[in-house]
């Protein structure tokens, strides 16, 4: 079969669907003048290459000949990346959500020749079954109403997008001002939804939404509450040792399908391994538990070793699906790469160390997964945290640190065997915003933690965007790379998540360079995304006439939304350059969404950082001294590895100092003192007296 038009994009996802029978067509002109030049309506198809309903939809229809024989002559179908282009899939699955309330992917809509929405929904089955009607079903359905009540079809549509517009308007009309009033509210909002036992917020499924954790933990530095803590320490903690945490390898899976995180669905994202560095290091600078570091240290680890491309830059995500059987290739099933038998896991471990492991990781003869609707797992065992290292040694009356050595050592053989399976696709397209969030963890991490090679590691991949991906002269981002292709101009994510990548990098080392992009970068997206009339930025910059609404993000979830990402960068960039305006966006943006967050606080905890920061004492600390003195760095490291969700960091060296005191006066008065480094703490605009050492710049962190 001669694959289809999607064969010449670079998108991994579109390459998934070249060789279907349907005559696809990317998101563009030559699609919308078919439509428009044959009458007919559009069907759009929305996912993303690592999506397992995307693969079964796949399968189960756009690989019919019926299904694309109807398609084909009805329809102009037409094939989107979600994460490509953000922006379409927003616009879409706003109808989608407010016309059946729910929402996800495959998402399946259909569309005028205009391109408004008339008709959505999520994954159907190729057929009726329980109730739901089958794919043909509902294409048959609106073949007929198509053809028959066109003139109804055309005008509910644009009553849709007007609906749609108009309550965007009236949002946008409410205004107001946060005070700390609604931290308490998000609060209890939270533990009300929280699992004591289990951990986490809501029931099955259950997301690492990480997003909650930031917010929690500067509830708690915020109150002093420890309930809030412990919600987030305890949810880390049974996320770790659930089966979402990949035990072998490194990294959380997307989710658990149940309350207590033992079967998760299997593909890894990205921006999940990030956001989850991230807390798994704020938990231990909060707390300092070491287990908290080392979890930091799994998911950094996983993404250094099988998500970072040969020039620095970071994959976007593997596959839940993999090959069962070598045998038969085209036989793939969910989590098939990460599930053992016991009798493997006997044949490769041994006696008593394949005991050993059984115990500690809940592996049954049987299986142990007791529900499983689609027979996945039969005979399978997916690897948990079942019994503690001591709790095993104890009950096979052993010494507690010769089982810790044998089961580290099981683990790695493991992991070797199971690097011989067929592994998941991998999608290799690199994003900026998702790489902007693993900077930042990167960063941060490096920091916290004293590891260089994660420094390194987010310098490279910092300095891979801006070769390929940014325009020094313009200003501007593009979002996607791949194949030697850099292409689709930057989206509100792009410019806000690489913004907080590079401050998070500057202040991890001191590259003055990174800090300057930042300020080009804060310019141009208050230029090309600020809302100038009521505040908040949109997604999508103007000028794109394929787009029938601009819409702003206003939820954080599995990934944080633009306008809160953008409006903690501002506040942080404004502290570090003395540049009001900045602030100022920051603070149009929080008054922007103070009605939403008031009404749900629980749906911009990211937000709600932005205003922790915005309305706590600004709190800079400067060095004097040079970054290659060891001395300076030491004290540097003093203050990283601390939890201070208020403060910034800047080191005033030359030829630094001049471009900062340009716009920070501030900065003429830091000096060294005695030829040495000193560190001076300034909070709410007045500094205290320098100091020289490490034990004095703690007791004034403290």
């Amino acid at each position: 079969m001669m694959p289809n038009r999607l064969a010449s994009e670079k998108s991994p996802y579109l390459q998934q669907h070249a060789s279907n029978p349907v005559d696809w067509y990317p998101w563009g002109e030559e699609a919308f003048e078919k439509a428009r030049r044959e009458n007919k309506p559009i069907f759009l198809s929305v996912g993303y290459s690592t999506c397992h309903w995307c693969h079964v939809m796949e399968r189960e229809s756009f690989e019919s000949p019926e299904v694309a024989e109807m398609l084909n002559r009805w329809f102009v179908p037409v094939k989107v990346d979600r994460e490509e282009r953000p922006d379409i899939d927003r616009i879409y699955m706003t109808f989608v959500q407010a016309t059946t309330g729910g929402g996800g992917w495959p998402m399946s809509v259909w569309l005028t020749p205009d391109l408004k929405p008339f008709y959505g929904g999520t994954y159907y089955p190729p057929s009726d079954s329980y109730g739901r009607p089958g794919f043909l079903t509902v294409l048959r359905k609106i073949v007929e109403v198509w053809n028959t009540d066109r003139a109804r079809i055309a005008e509910s549509s644009s009553q849709v997008i007007e609906q749609l517009r108009r309550h965007l308007e009236a949002s946008d009309q409410v205004r107001g001002r946060l005070g700390e009033e609604v931290f308490d509210a998000a609060d209890n909002q939270l533990r009300r939804s929280y699992d004591p036992q289990f951990g986490g917020f809501g029931g099955a499924p259950k997301f690492p939404r990480s997003v909650v954790h930031n917010f929690l933990l500067r509830y708690f530095r915020r109150t002093g509450n420890r309930e809030a803590l412990e919600m987030v320490l305890h949810t880390l903690r049974r996320m770790a040792a659930g089966g979402v945490h990949d035990q072998l390898g490194g990294g959380f899976h997307r989710y658990s399908v149940d309350d207590r995180w033992f079967v998760p669905h299997f593909e890894k994202m990205l921006y999940d391994q990030a956001q989850l560095a991230v807390s798994y290091v704020e938990a231990w600078q909060v707390s300092r538990e070491e287990q908290f570091a080392c979890l930091a240290r799994d998911v950094l680890d996983y993404v250094l070793r099988d998500l970072t491309g040969p020039e620095g830059a970071f994959y976007s995500a593997e596959d839940a699906d993999s090959v069962i059987d070598p045998a038969r290739p085209e036989e793939k099933g969910e989590g098939a790469f990460y599930i053992w038998s016991k009798e493997e896991i006997e044949g490769l471990l041994g006696e008593p160390v394949a005991e050993w492991f059984c115990f500690r990781f809940g592996v049954e003869a049987e299986g142990n997964v007791r529900h499983d609707l689609h027979g996945e797992f039969l005979g399978k065992n997916i690897l948990y945290e079942a019994h503690s290292i001591e709790e095993t040694a104890r009950h096979f009356s052993a010494d507690a640190a010769t089982v810790g050595r044998a089961l580290e050592d099981a683990r790695r053989r493991l992991l070797a065997a199971r690097n011989k399976r067929p592994r998941p696709h991998r999608d290799d397209k690199i994003l900026t915003s998702w790489n902007g969030l693993m900077i930042s963890a990167l960063a941060v991490a490096s920091g916290a933690l004293g590891e260089q090679r994660y420094l390194e590691a987010a310098d490279r991949a910092a300095r891979f965007l801006l070769e390929k991906l940014y325009d020094p002269v313009s200003g501007s981002l593009l979002r996607r790379y791949r194949g030697g292709e850099a292409a689709i101009p930057g989206f509100l994510d792009d410019y806000a998540f690489l913004l907080a990548g590079l401050l998070d990098l500057y202040e991890a080392g001191f590259n003055i360079e990174y800090l300057r992009t930042a300020v080009r970068l804060a310019e141009q997206l208050i230029e090309r995304f600020e809302d100038r009339f009521a505040g908040g930025f949109f997604a999508a910059a103007e000028g794109d006439d394929s787009l029938v609404l601009r819409l702003k993000d206003d939820y954080d979830g599995a990934e944080p939304s633009g306008n809160s990402v953008a409006a903690l960068g501002l506040l942080r960039l404004a502290e570090m350059t003395g540049r009001r305006e900045f602030r100022q966006a920051a603070e149009r943006t929080l008054e922007a969404f103070a009605a939403r967050i008031a009404s749900l606080p629980t749906a911009l905890p990211q937000m709600l950082v932005a205003a922790d920061f915005a309305l706590a004492k600004p709190k800079q600390i400067l060095i004097a001294g040079s970054n290659s003195d060891p001395r300076t760095r030491t004290l540097a490291a003093e203050v990283r590895r601390r939890f201070l969700p208020h403060r910034t960091l800047l080191l005033a060296e030359e030829p630094a100092r001049a471009w900062l005191g340009r716009e920070l006066p501030v900065i003429g008065q830091v000096r060294e003192i005695d030829g040495g480094p000193a560190a001076y703490v300034c909070e709410n605009y007045a500094c205290r007296l320098p100091v020289t050492g490490v034990d004095e710049l703690a007791e004034l962190l403290e």
